[in-house]
């Protein structure tokens, strides 16, 4: 079975509880960030571990934290990494196979774009809201179960070559895919299974449900 663990970040989440519900998200596997934890209570949910500089949670978090016997690691304002990629790099170090970010679209928009290319860095993460995916391709990837899906690629190098699509509604065969080209946006999955491969370069997927 494929081992997954949950972050929550200081983003945008939704107030549709039947999201979360469908996600499974078991609470040894949970982690936040900061203010995520704020969400993370709301929704009824103890996290494992709390890292950051807990700027943006109130005394009543800490202690309601502190009472369910949350780890919380602290750090100063002052550092080198923001708090999600701190707790990224960790939960990354302890070997689970994908890792899905919840809370780390919307809010900052430089906060927004630090953490999409984080995807780069740490390719096993994921990027989800109640609509969307986002993670990085490799060369080759497949996409499995997503028949009438929107799939979008968006380059993140001058140049992405080589591209094929194949089992969605706007087929490829060895495109040139330069940066600011919205040659690869808004395609359909028609297959039940769907393909993508390229020579050279880096994108990221954005997975969009209807």
């Amino acid at each position: 079975m494929m081992t997954k663990a949950f972050i929550f970040l200081n983003g945008e989440f939704t107030e549709n509880l039947e999201f979360y519900k469908n996600l499974n998200i078991n609470e040894k596997d949970l982690y936040c960030a900061d203010g995520g934890a704020k969400e993370a209570l709301k929704l009824g949910y103890t996290p494992r571990e709390v890292w950051g500089d807990f700027d943006s949670l109130i005394e009543d978090d800490i202690k309601v934290l502190k009472s369910k016997n949350v780890k919380l690691e602290k750090f100063n304002r002052d550092k080198d990494f923001t708090d999600g990629e701190l707790l990224i790099k960790y939960v990354v170090s302890l070997g689970y196979e994908k890792i899905y970010i919840l809370g780390g679209t919307g809010g900052r928009i430089d906060h927004f774009f630090t953490n999409i290319n984080l995807t780069f860095k740490y390719p096993n993460i994921i990027f989800k809201t109640e609509k969307e995916e986002i993670f990085v391709v490799e060369k080759k990837y497949e996409f499995n179960g997503l028949k009438g899906v929107t799939l979008s690629f968006v380059p993140f190098s001058d140049e992405v070559k080589g591209i094929t699509l194949e089992g969605m509604k706007y087929p490829l065969k060895n495109h040139l895919l330069r940066r600011g080209d919205s040659t690869c946006i808004s395609n359909i999955i028609i297959d039940e299974t769907a393909t993508i491969e390229f020579l050279e370069g880096k994108m990221i997927a954005i997975l969009t449900f209807n």
